[in-house]
């Protein structure tokens, strides 16, 4: 799933597509109702790509949440958003059962299931590749040095 394209915009309601880059920034398209207008370098802005939610443990990538709410939820809608607090702290746990009470907050939990509402309802749930991070037994470490300098040489 790729969520590099998709951004969430500060004071702003939905989701949005990146389609264009301008000299101040960039054009989107809102994902709920088609609109495009651009977001200037100055507007608070994120890609769903960057967000991670606390675990216990360490920080969980937003898409692997999202593709553990369509595994639970058998790829039909989750919890509505607009629920009352412990229905979505109940539905939450089930579905990352370890994350970080103290920091991931209600209005988180709101987000990400609207969110996944969204982005089930475009299609655009697929599951995740591995992480580049892990690798396989197999694998020589020289291999990961490879695909940065590959990465290097694209940019």
């Amino acid at each position: 799933m790729d969520l590099s394209k998709i951004m969430t915009i500060s004071g702003k309601p939905g989701l949005f597509k990146v389609m264009a880059k301008t000299r101040n920034g960039i054009v989107v398209e809102s994902l709920t109702d088609g609109k495009r207008f651009p977001v200037f370098a100055t507007e608070r802005s994120s890609t769903l790509e960057d967000i991670r939610i606390f675990t216990k443990e360490q920080e969980m990538p937003l898409k692997d949440v999202l593709w553990k709410m369509h595994e639970a939820y058998e790829g039909n809608p989750g919890t509505d958003p607009k629920s009352d607090p412990d229905t979505l702290k109940s539905a939450f746990e089930e579905i990352l059962p370890d994350y970080d009470t103290q920091r991931v907050y209600v209005s988180d939990m709101k987000k990400v299931f609207t969110w996944y509402n969204i982005l089930l309802e475009k299609k655009m749930i697929t599951r995740p590749e591995e992480s580049e991070e892990e690798t396989t037994p197999d694998k020589p470490a020289g291999n990961e040095e490879s695909k940065d300098t590959k990465k290097k040489n694209t940019d």
